[in-house]
Protein backbone atom coordinates (compact mmCIF):
# COMPACT_ATOMS: atom_id res chain seq x y z
CA UNK A 1 0.00 0.00 0.00
CA UNK A 2 2.64 2.23 1.46
CA UNK A 3 6.29 2.17 0.33
CA UNK A 4 7.70 3.32 3.64
CA UNK A 5 10.64 1.35 4.68
CA UNK A 6 12.83 0.93 7.80
CA UNK A 7 14.63 4.08 7.96
CA UNK A 8 11.16 6.02 7.17
CA UNK A 9 9.32 4.29 9.95
CA UNK A 10 12.07 5.33 12.34
CA UNK A 11 12.26 8.60 11.37
CA UNK A 12 8.26 9.12 12.34
CA UNK A 13 8.79 7.53 15.31
CA UNK A 14 11.35 9.70 16.53
CA UNK A 15 9.34 12.51 15.71
CA UNK A 16 6.26 11.38 17.14
CA UNK A 17 8.54 11.17 20.61
CA UNK A 18 9.56 14.24 20.21
CA UNK A 19 6.43 15.85 19.58
CA UNK A 20 4.05 13.64 22.18
CA UNK A 21 6.08 12.48 24.42
CA UNK A 22 6.93 9.12 25.88
CA UNK A 23 3.89 9.27 27.44
CA UNK A 24 1.36 10.66 24.92
CA UNK A 25 2.64 8.53 22.44
CA UNK A 26 1.54 4.96 23.04
CA UNK A 27 -1.86 6.00 23.61
CA UNK A 28 -1.70 8.04 19.91
CA UNK A 29 -0.31 5.00 18.47
CA UNK A 30 -3.26 3.02 19.89
CA UNK A 31 -5.60 5.26 18.22
CA UNK A 32 -4.50 5.52 15.13
CA UNK A 33 -4.99 1.55 15.47
CA UNK A 34 -8.92 1.89 16.19
CA UNK A 35 -9.35 4.16 13.26
CA UNK A 36 -7.36 1.90 10.33
CA UNK A 37 -9.18 -1.07 11.96
CA UNK A 38 -12.42 0.61 11.67
CA UNK A 39 -12.33 2.27 8.76
CA UNK A 40 -10.65 -1.54 6.83
CA UNK A 41 -13.53 -2.97 8.85
CA UNK A 42 -16.15 -0.29 7.01
CA UNK A 43 -14.27 -1.10 3.62
CA UNK A 44 -14.54 -4.82 3.99
CA UNK A 45 -18.53 -4.07 4.94
CA UNK A 46 -19.12 -2.07 1.90
CA UNK A 47 -17.13 -4.37 -0.38
CA UNK A 48 -19.18 -7.48 0.76
CA UNK A 49 -22.58 -5.60 0.46
CA UNK A 50 -21.75 -4.60 -2.92
CA UNK A 51 -20.55 -7.99 -3.97
CA UNK A 52 -23.93 -9.57 -3.01
CA UNK A 53 -26.11 -6.94 -4.47
CA UNK A 54 -24.08 -7.69 -7.54
CA UNK A 55 -24.89 -11.27 -7.00
CA UNK A 56 -28.56 -10.67 -6.36
CA UNK A 57 -28.47 -8.24 -9.50
CA UNK A 58 -27.73 -11.20 -11.61
CA UNK A 59 -29.34 -13.76 -10.20
CA UNK A 60 -32.51 -11.47 -11.25
CA UNK A 61 -31.54 -10.80 -14.30
CA UNK A 62 -31.02 -14.65 -14.98
CA UNK A 63 -34.76 -15.52 -13.57
CA UNK A 64 -36.16 -13.12 -15.97
CA UNK A 65 -34.41 -14.82 -19.06
CA UNK A 66 -35.97 -17.94 -17.72
CA UNK A 67 -39.26 -16.38 -17.45
CA UNK A 68 -38.68 -14.96 -20.76
CA UNK A 69 -38.13 -18.22 -21.90
CA UNK A 70 -40.80 -20.21 -20.20
CA UNK A 71 -38.34 -21.94 -18.00
CA UNK A 72 -37.43 -24.11 -20.88
CA UNK A 73 -34.25 -24.87 -22.80
CA UNK A 74 -32.27 -22.85 -20.37
CA UNK A 75 -28.56 -22.18 -20.91
CA UNK A 76 -26.39 -23.86 -17.77
CA UNK A 77 -25.67 -20.02 -16.15
CA UNK A 78 -29.12 -19.67 -15.86
CA UNK A 79 -30.37 -23.54 -14.81
CA UNK A 80 -27.83 -22.16 -11.88
CA UNK A 81 -28.81 -19.62 -10.98
CA UNK A 82 -33.03 -20.74 -10.78
CA UNK A 83 -31.39 -23.47 -8.38
CA UNK A 84 -29.38 -21.07 -6.17
CA UNK A 85 -32.63 -19.42 -5.89
CA UNK A 86 -35.05 -22.29 -4.97
CA UNK A 87 -32.19 -23.19 -2.35
CA UNK A 88 -32.74 -19.60 -0.83
CA UNK A 89 -36.05 -19.78 -0.73
CA UNK A 90 -36.28 -22.66 0.91
CA UNK A 91 -33.69 -21.57 3.26
CA UNK A 92 -36.07 -18.57 4.12
CA UNK A 93 -39.24 -21.30 4.74
CA UNK A 94 -37.23 -23.67 6.46
CA UNK A 95 -36.46 -21.65 9.81
CA UNK A 96 -40.00 -20.88 10.17
CA UNK A 97 -41.06 -24.82 9.91
CA UNK A 98 -37.97 -25.66 11.90
CA UNK A 99 -40.01 -22.97 14.83
CA UNK A 100 -42.98 -24.91 14.12
CA UNK A 101 -41.63 -28.70 14.83
CA UNK A 102 -39.34 -27.20 17.76
CA UNK A 103 -42.96 -25.92 19.63
CA UNK A 104 -45.10 -28.53 18.94
CA UNK A 105 -42.00 -31.05 19.70
CA UNK A 106 -41.51 -28.73 23.02
CA UNK A 107 -45.19 -29.15 23.69
CA UNK A 108 -45.31 -32.59 23.67
CA UNK A 109 -42.11 -33.10 25.95
CA UNK A 110 -43.60 -30.97 28.33
CA UNK A 111 -46.89 -33.23 28.28
CA UNK A 112 -44.52 -36.36 28.54
CA UNK A 113 -43.05 -34.77 32.12
CA UNK A 114 -46.52 -34.62 33.30
CA UNK A 115 -47.33 -38.01 32.60
CA UNK A 116 -49.68 -37.20 29.59
CA UNK A 117 -49.20 -38.92 26.17
CA UNK A 118 -50.22 -37.49 22.98
CA UNK A 119 -50.88 -39.21 19.73
CA UNK A 120 -50.21 -36.96 16.56
CA UNK A 121 -52.46 -38.59 14.36
CA UNK A 122 -55.92 -37.76 15.70
CA UNK A 123 -54.91 -35.61 18.70
CA UNK A 124 -55.92 -38.04 21.49
CA UNK A 125 -54.80 -37.57 24.44
CA UNK A 126 -53.90 -40.11 27.25
CA UNK A 127 -53.19 -39.55 30.91
CA UNK A 128 -50.77 -42.16 32.94
CA UNK A 129 -52.90 -42.65 35.90
CA UNK A 130 -49.99 -44.63 37.69
CA UNK A 131 -47.79 -41.61 38.76
CA UNK A 132 -51.07 -40.32 40.75
CA UNK A 133 -51.31 -41.09 44.05
CA UNK A 134 -54.57 -42.80 45.45
CA UNK A 135 -56.85 -40.77 47.43
CA UNK A 136 -58.03 -41.73 50.57
CA UNK A 137 -61.84 -41.39 50.97
CA UNK A 138 -63.49 -40.32 54.48
CA UNK A 139 -66.41 -42.18 56.11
Amino acid sequence: MFDIGFWELSLIAVIGLVVLGPERLPVAIRTIREWISGVRKFSESVKTELTEELRIQELHANLKKAEQSDMKNLSPEIAESLKSLQEAAEMVNRPYQLDKDKESDKVVLESNKSGITETSSNSTVVADLSSIPPTESKK
